[in-house]
């Protein structure tokens, strides 16, 4: 009979072991195994001398009310086809956040097709996610450029514009040095900077392009900034530059941020959306998710909410905000607000824009008011993770 398996973090042997396993389990080799090795943590499953499952593990920030968060953000996982269906994932899971608990993550990210086992284990996806697709000549005809230059590479401050940019949202990874040289040598990126003259960088994009069979190529935004409509505008107005090249241009999953410069921009709606599987977010440890999280300078609010434990039963919470700080305690005062720990993650990314989509959610609450006090607290920024891991 087999042994059961144990995990390991990867020494050479493993890691070279699992970047085959995982070329078998996709279907096709895996690039960042390769490219994140020296920043990644990866943990695998060995049974009978043989790795059977793994995956990589980053410990970023990741940006919640202006705030990075230490996030556990987990890609490239698999597990073996013949060993799928005996929950090994679900251990793997626990395996791999557990180092990186250690070293002070409080939330975790995933990217899976897998929704509903993330789900069953914890994580909870915020927003929907898309991919999308536009004539080139649409934003050519549609977009001006309103006096931007626009300079080939990413220098003169966009890294600085970046980290402000994605503090902005909720979710985006708060990148350490060597994120955009990971990104450009893994896709072969492309990138621009958009200012007026003699002022800051106030845009960046960064692009792929595969060449077509027989004339011309394809063109594939991954990074999209931009502090304002104006730039934004001067933006597509240059991807629409490349229409004697490209037919299209594909914005690539979550690369566009949530607002409505590009649908409100064209004259003709001739988009493509796609729907992608969505990031999702697990809270890893509650005082601390919420005590390092930013929160509105102007709201002070106490609400007592109860928080469905993941092994059932309910625990008692007292959330206080205050001058931009909050604490959560636990209290023997009845909540006016019930969360499951899936629905505490959507809330803290500030995906409840409404109390209507909060109940139609499945949140409880027993006092509209309250619940209405808790979503303005994590809705000032809107969920949005360009980041890919």
């Amino acid at each position: 009979m087999d042994q059961q398996p144990a995990f390991f973090p990867a020494d050479d042997g493993l890691w070279e072991q699992y970047d085959q396993l995982a070329t078998r389990a996709y279907g096709h080799a895996i690039g960042d195994i390769t490219h994140l090795r020296e920043h990644a943590d990866l943990r695998v499953a060995v049974r009978d001398g043989r790795v059977v499952a793994g995956g990589l593990g980053l410990l970023v920030g990741q940006f919640f009310g202006g705030v990075p968060v230490p996030s556990a953000c987990l890609g490239d996982g698999c597990v073996a086809p013949e060993e799928r269906g005996d929950h090994l994932a679900a251990d793997l899971a626990r395996e791999r956040l557990r180092p990186l608990i250690e070293r002070g993550a409080v939330i975790s990210a995933v990217v899976t097709s897998s929704t509903g086992y993330a789900r069953r284990l914890g994580w909870e996806a915020p927003t929907s996610v898309f991919a999308w697709t536009v004539a080139t000549d649409d934003l050519r005809n549609s977009f001006a450029d309103d006096g931007f230059e626009v300079e080939h590479g990413l220098t003169g401050g966009t890294a600085a514009l970046q980290r402000d940019l994605a503090s902005r949202w909720n979710g985006p990874v708060h990148r350490p040095s060597w994120w955009t040289r990971w990104k450009q040598d893994k896709s072969n990126l492309t990138g621009y900077r958009f200012a007026r003259s003699g002022h800051p960088a106030a845009g960046l994009l960064s692009l792929t392009t595969q060449r077509h069979e027989r004339h011309g190529m394809g063109l594939v935004v991954h990074d999209f900034w931009a502090d304002s409509r104006a730039v934004a505008s001067a933006m597509m107005a240059f991807l629409g530059r490349h229409n004697t090249r490209a037919r299209t241009i594909t914005f690539r999953r979550g690369a566009l941020p949530p607002d409505p410069t590009l649908l409100h921009g064209l004259r003709h709606h001739r988009t493509t959306a796609d729907a992608w599987h969505p990031w999702m977010l697990r809270i890893l440890d509650i005082p601390e998710a919420i005590r390092l999280r930013g929160w509105p300078t102007e709201l002070t609010t106490a609400v007592p909410i109860e928080i469905e434990g993941e092994t059932g039963g309910r625990e008692r919470w007292l959330l206080s905000i205050e001058a931009g700080a909050a604490e959560i305690v636990p209290t023997r005062v009845r909540g006016q607000v019930t969360f499951t720990q899936r629905q505490l993650a959507v809330w803290y990314a500030g995906g409840y824009r409404s109390t209507t989509s909060a109940r139609m959610d499945g949140v409880n609450a027993v006092s509209e008011r309250a619940l209405a006090a808790l979503l303005h607290s994590t809705a000032q920024y809107e969920p949005w993770l360009p980041d890919h891991f």
